[in-house]
């Protein structure tokens, strides 16, 4: 039986980045993983749908260009080569990943884990997808690809397992071809002329951004009264009015999908369907809980999810838990952060110390990627006030920006939102609509995990001229 110092059940964000992390530190790791390594992030979520997102901003910004003094005529899509681009970009950065792997002496084991014992795991071959794996591997003849069973023994254990679209059992879903999740839709054949999707979160609008622009009628069913809860609903409400291709139905709920028409009914009891190409469920995802011993190992569970504390160490001595799973965040930058509290902690118990990080979820900040694109960090609004806080609300646009202006033109939409305690004037949470939302909300995350009060953006210095500058505007608005 092979020995590890650790071994890591999951090679998505979490898992490989640990596993990097602590081979780095000198320790023998056994990363296991059944499909590509990267996971869902890397090869049907993040980076594939960035990549045709960034393609449908082309194809929009050649077509709206002419207010800008650019001409362009017969523009058009080449779906199936942006389809290539897309595979090359998710196939090149899994070859870096696992090149990355090898050298830093991680050893990937593929196939299923399932633990049998306190440290004790058996891999079991994915034998349907043995020659998929070899190939996408690469030169990956290092990796250990069993044809039977093989058994792992190792120190600790980190549990990175991930998480699965949530398919509900709509009437009329089950084996229906056209019912597609978010991995179906991102290789489909053709862009649909037609797109329905159930689930107005921050998923099911990126696509509905990705395909409106590529010029598909799309309609998003949200049960919700707005749409993206994680956003502050005055800048959901904000988002939902710039997708102005994009037709939205609240407050309804789908009662069933027949053939390609799916059945639904409003909140007051008004009935109505919408017919599509193709329907797109997006309402949700579930940890990965099932199908490698988490039950029969006796891990706590805790909302569907493997409950773990701010170390993120379960309730078994010696086994920690990263990413989707933890059902903390579903977002790989978390599953990131976990991993290096989780590694942190590891390290620091094989010396007889404490880890010195902890994992806060109220600091992770979220972003999405449609056009506009939104970001934001800490509570909104209503949240702030549920927690007990006498807020102030300060809201500005980005209008207030020259690059924003001369980039994006006097009509383009876009807002910033800070909450803060009135008396301390401590951040509490900010949020962003509009360009480059994604790469300035790094900042300000940063700025309420440190718990900074307002005065820390104003005598901040700002590049200029730059869109950023509309979170200095933003909070010298705050005494005007």
């Amino acid at each position: 039986m092979a020995h590890y110092d650790v071994a890591i059940l999951g090679g998505g964000p979490g898992g490989y980045l640990a596993a990097e992390r602590l081979a780095k530190a000198h320790l023998r790791v056994a990363l296991i993983e059944k499909g590509d390594i990267g996971g869902t992030c890397l090869n049907i979520g993040c980076i594939p749908t960035k990549t045709l997102l960034n393609s449908a901003k082309l194809y929009t910004h050649a077509k709206e260009s002419s207010p800008f003094g650019i001409e362009t005529e017969g523009v058009r899509v080449n779906w199936q080569r942006t389809l290539e681009w897309k595979n090359e970009v998710v196939t090149r950065l899994r070859r870096s990943l696992e090149l990355t792997l090898k050298k830093a002496g991680v050893e990937i084991v593929r196939g299923s884990g399932i633990l049998t014992g306190a440290k004790t795991i058996e891999v079991r071959p994915e034998t349907k997808n043995q020659k998929a794996l070899s190939e996408s591997a690469g030169t990956a003849s290092a990796d250990l690809a069993p044809t039977g069973p093989l058994q792992l023994e190792a120190d600790q254990i980190i549990i990175a397992t991930g998480s699965s679209p949530i398919l509900p059992p709509i009437p009329g879903t089950a084996g229906n071809p056209a019912i597609k999740d978010s991995t179906g839709l991102l290789s489909l054949s053709e862009i649909p002329q037609k797109l329905c999707i159930i689930g107005g979160g921050v998923i099911g609008v990126e696509f509905a951004s990705l395909f409106s622009a590529l010029g598909s009628r799309v309609t998003v069913i949200e049960m919700m009264d707005e749409i993206v809860p994680v956003m502050d609903p005055q800048m959901a409400m904000m988002l939902r009015n710039a997708l102005k291709q994009v037709t939205f139905l609240r407050s309804t709920k789908v009662t069933a999908v027949n053939g390609n028409k799916v059945e639904y009914q409003t909140k007051t009891g008004e009935q109505g369907s919408v017919e599509a190409d193709i329907v797109l469920m997006s309402v949700g995802r579930k940890a990965n809980i099932e199908g490698w011993g988490a039950q029969e190992a006796g891990f706590e569970i805790k909302n569907r999810s493997i409950a773990t504390d701010e170390h993120m160490r379960t309730n078994l001595p010696g086994v920690w838990a990263v990413g989707d799973v933890t059902g903390k965040s579903q977002l790989a930058h978390a599953a990131y952060r976990m991993a290096e509290v989780a590694v942190a902690d590891i390290l620091a118990r094989r010396t007889g110390q404490h880890g010195p990080q902890i994992f806060v979820p109220e600091t992770v900040p979220w972003a999405l990627y449609s056009m506009p694109e939104a970001a934001g960090v800490g509570y909104t609004e209503s949240e702030a006030k549920a927690k007990g806080y006498e807020i102030e609300v300060i809201r500005s646009p980005y209008g207030v920006s020259g690059r924003f202006i001369a980039e994006n033109g006097f009509s383009a939409p876009g807002s910033i939102k800070i909450i803060m305690e009135k008396d301390s004037q401590r951040l509490l949470g900010i949020h962003l609509l509009g360009p480059y939302a994604s790469e300035h909300i790094w900042g300000l995350a940063l700025a309420l995990e440190r718990r900074l009060p307002l005065s820390a953006l104003q005598n901040m210095v700002f590049p200029h001229p730059t869109v950023s500058e509309v979170i200095r505007e933003a909070a010298w608005n705050a005494h005007k």
